[in-house]
């Protein structure tokens, strides 16, 4: 009598895996992006052309190198509210010590590096020592940092009159179009990736955003990694800041005025779960661009402004409800 023997269970897996591969969030997303640009390839006028993908690059740096450095502090499950207005004090403090103070151009900026740092410490401080919700206490943030802003311009001083050479970081190009903000915003990325899904310390983030209580069983210094994050966070919040000044040409309060928002929207919409312990730098970036093409896209086609905000909020409720839906499908495809 032959003796069948039954397969090891490792081929069992491997479906799986590949569904897992194929069915993610990222994936989607990257079909959606591929599907924007082909729509408005056909519609938009001048779209599919070099220089607007290096113009689209060149408008999302800002709002990228916030949805980057938000990416690990969402996985631990925390989030920041404040970055949009840390930005803006950082860009007024700068403007005020080149201009008022007469800082050479490179100590202004390590300064107001130095005073987003010192902003995310204080967020992390807040959170980890006195165990306040990373919510209260970057909305308090939020208004704080906005609130100085405002005062140290009294709402209406604009700094402008930056050097070329300055403002070549925000406006210039190298040669072949590539803008020059560009080089600043992927070494960040690489940074970041890196840090999070290649060293000890990506692992502990994810772990924290899985049960902070288990990641300390398992001998992980929690609150040192989550301060570290809101520093991180706002030192790149202020890095946004000074760019933000370069490419605009002038440095007042309103600066980075809604920018959190998209942020946030580009990680979740990229596929890191709000509730902590998933996500990606990479599907940051994705998600981020979704929505830049989405909306230059719209401007070329002449079509309303106002609908890149409605297809926006639809894109992260879809996202959202993505999120649930492929959690429910891996846990019932892991119990099988």
């Amino acid at each position: 009598m032959l003796d069948y023997k039954s397969p090891p269970r490792a081929s069992a897996s491997q479906p799986r895996a590949l569904v897992r591969v194929l069915v993610n969030q990222q994936s989607a997303l990257a079909i959606l992006l591929i599907a924007e640009i082909v729509v408005f390839s056909i519609i938009g006028t001048h779209f599919f052309s070099r220089d607007n993908a290096f113009e689209i690059v060149r408008v999302s740096v800002e709002v990228g190198l916030l949805a980057v450095a938000l990416t690990p502090v969402i996985i631990t499950g925390g989030i920041d509210l404040s970055v949009g207005s840390l930005m803006a004090l950082c860009a007024v403090c700068f403007g005020m010590l080149w201009r008022d103070a007469h800082f050479p151009i490179l100590l202004a900026i390590g300064v107001a590096l130095l005073i987003g740092a010192l902003a995310g410490a204080l967020n992390g401080l807040l959170i980890t020592r006195l165990r306040i919700p990373a919510l209260i206490v970057t909305l308090g943030s939020f208004s704080l940092f906005r609130g100085l802003a405002e005062g140290l311009t009294g709402g209406v001083q604009n700094y402008t009159n930056f050097p070329n050479r300055f403002l070549f970081l925000g406006q210039g190009y190298f040669a072949g179009g590539i803008p020059a903000q560009l080089p600043v915003f992927v070494l960040v990325t690489i940074a970041f990736w890196w840090m999070l899904h290649r060293t000890a310390t990506g692992r502990a983030l994810f772990a924290i955003g899985f049960s902070p209580e288990g990641a300390r069983y398992a001998g992980i210094r929690v609150e040192r990694r989550l301060s570290l994050v809101y520093i991180l966070c706002g030192l790149v919040s202020s890095l946004a800041g000074i760019i933000y000044v370069a490419h605009m040409g002038q440095a007042k309060a309103n600066a980075g005025t809604g920018y959190e928002l998209l942020a946030i929207t580009a990680v979740v919409l990229g596929g890191t779960s709000i509730f902590g312990g998933r996500g990606s730098v990479h599907g940051s970036v994705l998600g981020l661009f979704a929505i830049s093409v989405l909306k230059t896209g719209l401007q070329l086609a002449d079509l309303p402004a106002e609908l890149a905000g409605i297809l926006t909020g639809v894109l992260l409720l879809a996202a959202l409800i993505a999120n649930q839906l492929l959690a429910r499908f891996f846990a019932g495809v892991s119990q099988q």
